[in-house]
């Protein structure tokens, strides 16, 4: 292994852990704010017979639950026991399903997990959300939402819901309905309860990966980039999901109460972001926070060569005017930091907002050699070029950070950040909690585990008064 390669926490923690464990009295260095009292939550793929060759993305999903209160943490982990799991389990070996095979039963369930209507939803944008139990991560199985007055909900459904913080609705998309590579795409609604209040079938541009968007007060935003989708493609031998920079970016906008035929489509020049931070309108302007590169990292060309120069995601916003009649979406740079994972006080969803995190990267030397996901970078939009930044030790790796209030109506970002840190030098894991308007300062406290958590996706916290 190259030198590079020894200090790079992100590359060291790729493998999957092969153990269920539960672990209680984590010993805490510091000390833990005693209104911190609840349950994070991250999943990521974990697979249980790693296949050579097989995308990251691909993988098992496998839950990792942080229960914090009184000062104390436990820990546990589970997989995620879908189908394909289980059907691995007693064939003793991998079996096929990755992502270009959206007819694995009930999916992968390996990309994010929220809680919403008193469920608690493991995600992946391929299939329906599979079912847990926050005590003991028990799989329940997938959810279709019967029940309201829109009819069950049918996949693929995204990883990256929306929730209204003013209504408590859930908003939701799913991409290659109902042909998986396919530029069908489909818009729901779910009420505060869970219930279907609607679902409606449109088409995209092109068929490509959208693997987030964006909702405002009173819009939702779906970004086609060109990424492009192609089951002729994937039949000839190549990729099923490519980057071709030739096309533009086109951005549907909807009105949450209109009716999708009325989708306009506006253009921006080729360019991809994986996550959005936020969104929310400023007059007649939409505007859209990403973590914007040249091009998608993980992917290769149609011809299956790898993309030149992907270029690092950084935090750029695009800027939509109702008013202007070419429907032409512009793009700024908001902050040099590389990195990804964008998150923000989710009580300012879809509205104008002050604080953001993502972890950023380390810059390498005259190489271009960088650490991947090795800062924790919190932005101050009333000061954007001038990030407050914590750096972990060589040969670290850190998580997407999580935002937790201090209480419920405290002020924008007045609160916690946590997030879950690899050590190089043991190979083990860390709990971080932060005073999430100080990251620069450190950690407020230390979890320290006696093994690892693999590289994962996302996650949220659940306050203990929202219960099981």
């Amino acid at each position: 292994m190259p030198a590079s390669a020894q200090l790079n926490g992100f590359i060291r923690n790729m493998p999957p852990v092969d153990l269920e464990v539960d672990l209680v009295d984590i010993p805490v260095k510091g000390r833990l704010p005693p209104q911190l009292d609840g349950t994070l939550l991250r999943i990521g793929p974990n697979p249980l017979f790693p296949a050579a060759g097989e995308h990251w993305f691909a993988g098992d999903g496998m839950v990792h639950v942080f229960h914090v209160a009184g000062g104390r943490v436990r820990y546990q982990n589970r997989w995620v026991r879908t189908g394909r799991w289980l059907a691995e389990r007693e064939a003793g070996r991998a079996l096929r399903g990755g992502l270009d095979d959206a007819d694995a039963g009930d999916g992968l369930a390996n990309t994010n997990i929220v809680r919403h209507g008193g469920r608690l939803l493991a995600l992946e944008e391929a299939h329906l959300p599979v079912a847990l139990r926050l005590d003991g991560l028990a799989t329940l199985g997938s959810v279709d939402f019967d029940g309201g007055r829109a009819g069950p909900v049918a996949g693929p459904f995204t990883a990256h819901p929306k929730i209204d913080p003013v209504t408590g609705q859930l908003l939701f998309f799913g991409y290659g309905t109902p042909d998986w590579l396919g530029a069908g795409m489909r818009f729901g609604v779910l009420d505060a309860a869970g219930r279907v209040e609607r679902f409606d079938a449109f088409e995209a541009p092109y068929a490509s990966m959208v693997h987030d968007f964006a909702a405002t007060a009173n819009h939702v935003i779906f970004p086609v980039q060109p990424l492009t989708a192609s089951r002729a493609r994937m039949r000839a031998g190549g990729p099923a999901f490519a980057w071709e920079a030739e096309r533009a970016c086109a951005l549907g906008v909807l009105r949450r109460d209109a009716p999708v035929g009325s989708i306009a489509w506006w253009s921006l020049p080729a360019c991809f972001a994986y996550h959005v931070m936020n969104a929310w309108e400023d007059g007649r302007c939409i505007r859209i926070d990403v973590m914007q590169a040249n091009a998608p990292a993980l992917f290769p060309l149609p011809d299956g060569s790898p993309v030149p120069d992907a270029g690092g995601s950084r935090l750029s916003r695009w800027t939509l005017d109702l008013d202007d009649r070419r429907h032409e979406a512009r793009s700024e740079l908001l902050c040099e930091v590389r990195g990804d994972f964008p998150r923000i006080d989710e009580r300012r969803s879809g509205l104008a907002y002050r604080h953001g995190w993502f972890v950023g990267h380390t810059p390498g030397g005259q190489a271009g050699d960088a650490a991947p996901f090795s800062r924790i970078v919190h932005i101050d939009h009333a000061r954007p070029f001038a990030p407050d930044v914590y750096a972990l030790a060589e040969g670290d790796a850190c998580s997407e950070a999580v935002f937790v209030p201090r209480t419920p109506d405290a002020a924008e970002g007045d609160g916690w950040l946590l997030a879950v840190a690899y050590r190089g030098a043991t190979g083990r894991s860390d709990l971080l909690v932060f005073d999430a308007g100080d990251v620069g300062t450190g950690p407020l406290a230390t979890a320290s585990l006696p093994l690892r958590v693999p590289n994962g996706f996302h996650g949220n916290w659940v306050p203990s008064s929202l219960g099981a």
